[in-house]
């Protein structure tokens, strides 16, 4: 979903990465320059990025990663939380998805200082109890390229204007995009160019959304091909 950050950071809006790892060990690269690439992608998109605590490959959905990511929700108060479906071969993925969603739901949840975690978690609860508890508007999910392909999608963003800048950025990632993996970036292309022949465009990035749509006037839709 790169593209889509980028316009809306085109826009002015606000829009924040939030890594729930570091990423390392990376394949392809030594200790420390993933993060460095992270931040360079994110530079490139114009999106602020940040990092939280948890081990790469041993990702799971725990009540204190919830928890990590309510706080965070809180602090930053955003309208919209993308994440991906959690339909991967990597264990990481789906466990990511599922700290999203339920970091989500514990963000708009009140009397957290009712709430007996042990020592482990009572630092996280007095951080969430200094902050008001958060409702977004939307919970979107974006498609993985080691995820299976969709059958459907609920809706697809125009991406060709800041296509380039979208690849420019994808490219500084050496540690991931190398050796025999290197041919996944067609692949990103790919499925990009497939989503937008659907949509009449030449570049779109595909999403699915938690609860079903909602517009004041359907005149909002652009225009697609066969209607």
């Amino acid at each position: 979903m790169g593209g889509t950050a980028l316009k809306l950071a085109r826009k002015g809006l606000s829009v924040l990465f939030v890594d729930l790892c570091d990423g390392e060990p990376a394949r392809y690269a030594a200790a420390g320059e993933r993060h460095r690439q992270a931040r360079k992608a994110a530079e490139i998109l114009g999106v602020a990025r940040v990092t939280l605590p948890l081990r790469d490959r041993l990702i799971s959905d725990t009540v204190e990663s919830r928890l990590q990511v309510a706080y965070l929700l809180r602090v930053h108060r955003p309208r919209l939380v993308f994440t991906t479906s959690g339909s991967g071969v990597h264990p990481d993925h789906r466990a990511v998805t599922d700290i999203i969603v339920n970091g989500v739901f514990y963000a708009r949840l009140p009397k957290w200082d009712e709430v007996q975690l042990g020592d482990h978690g009572s630092c996280i609860i007095d951080q969430l109890n200094d902050t008001e508890p958060l409702e977004i508007d939307r919970l979107f999910f974006g498609h993985c390229r080691m995820e299976p392909s969709w059958e459907r999608f609920d809706f697809a963003v125009d991406v060709t204007e800041v296509y380039d800048r979208k690849l420019a950025a994808l490219r500084v990632y050496e540690s991931v995009f190398s050796g025999n993996q290197a041919a996944l970036l067609d692949k990103y292309n790919a499925e990009d160019r497939y989503v937008g022949s659907l949509v009449g465009v030449q570049y779109a990035e595909a999403f699915r959304s938690r609860s079903p749509l909602l517009v004041n006037n359907p005149e909002v839709f652009l225009k697609a091909r066969f209607g």
